[in-house]
């Protein structure tokens, strides 16, 4: 049985069903109304939970941070800091954000980038802490995590093993193994020759724990291809229009896809089965069919003595297997058969 953990009742393995989030982080743009605009989009899509980023901009950059180029790209010129600020949402708004996913019925997580905001974040009640790449070394901000007593969903973008094994070390010590540890390559959009997904099934040997996968490529591909490698959790970018200004849109899925993925990545599910070989119902009648059975070649009278040069198998398979054949080599005819015959037990002794 694979390693799992607990998310709010809900059993996390790689033998579960994949647990899915629509990451809106700021695709929100800033505006409360969307933020909830976007839990209703992401419910009717299939999604699990909605996670949300939790941020105070001067607690986060100092005041000369560049902009990633990729932000640049989406954003245009200008100060992180001012594109922050204009994302930023108010502590008031993630709790209303909280309680609207409860009503709804989907899990909400927001991902906290300092501490006073992963403090507010734990006093929503959600299911586990969403941990970002950035955070991966942060034993300041790791250690505050920890005495939340929360799953943790670690991405380890722009991750080594050897990192992500001392922020697993240092989870413990202080108290929390419940952690899903999550694929991902830090870049928005990030290209699917570059996802590496057979370290999901790696990392799952070395660590002893669920793996998932932060999802930041175009399209659903390169998640239907993680599912059957072992991803217990997909993350995955979510937008209501992906030419809007901001940041991440373009990263980003929009709900009509999203609800493509999801239905799509069930049925990979239940073709992944249980990995135990058996022969099903729906083949019998194709067993049949498409099986030989043992038959005699030409007539031959009773009395004769079978040799391998007597016997052939030919469709269809009703009769007995080719894989019996040496069990009538040198046998006794009991009877005349004719040619296409199928050979009985009792025709020989």
């Amino acid at each position: 049985m694979s390693a799992h953990i607990e998310l709010g009742g809900r059993r996390i393995s790689a033998d579960d069903p994949c647990y899915v989030i629509a990451e809106v982080g700021v695709n929100h743009n800033g505006d409360a109304a969307l933020a909830h605009k976007m839990i209703d989009a992401a419910k009717e899509a299939g999604a699990d939970a909605v996670k949300f980023q939790t941020y105070k901009t001067d607690a986060l950059i100092t005041a000369n941070t560049k902009k990633a180029d990729y932000q640049t790209g989406t954003t245009g010129e200008g100060s992180q800091d001012a594109m922050l600020r204009q994302l930023e949402l108010p502590q008031e708004v993630f709790a209303e954000l909280a309680k609207h996913c409860r009503e709804v019925g989907v899990d909400f997580m927001s991902t906290a980038f300092d501490s006073e905001s992963l403090e507010a974040v734990s006093k929503l009640a959600p299911v586990c802490l969403k941990w970002p790449s950035g955070e991966l070394t942060n034993t300041l901000l790791l250690r505050q995590a920890a005495q939340y007593d929360l799953p943790i969903l670690l991405s380890t973008g722009m991750g080594t093993l050897t990192e992500i094994s001392t922020a697993l070390d240092l989870l413990a010590a202080h108290g929390t193994d419940d952690v899903v540890i999550l694929q991902c390559v830090s870049n928005y959009p990030a290209a699917i020759e570059e996802q590496n997904l057979r370290v999901l099934p790696h990392m799952a040997a070395v660590f002893g724990k669920p793996t998932g996968f932060s999802d930041h490529t175009e399209g659903p591909y390169a998640a239907l291809a993680a599912r059957a490698l072992g991803m217990s959790v997909l993350e995955k970018h979510f937008t209501m229009d992906r030419t809007m200004e901001g940041p991440d849109h373009r990263a980003s899925i929009e709900p009509a896809e999203f609800g493509q993925m999801v239905t799509v990545l069930r049925q990979v599910e239940q073709g992944l089965g249980d990995g135990v070989k058996r022969r099903l119902n729906s083949e019998q009648n194709i067993l049949s069919v498409a099986r030989k059975s043992l038959v005699y070649l030409s007539d031959l009278p009773a009395g004769h003595v079978l040799s391998l040069q007597d016997l052939t198998a030919k469709r269809p398979g009703t009769g007995l297997p080719p894989d019996e054949v040496d069990s009538f080599i040198g046998r006794t005819l009991e009877q005349a058969v004719t040619r296409d015959e199928q050979v009985q037990r009792g025709h020989v002794r």
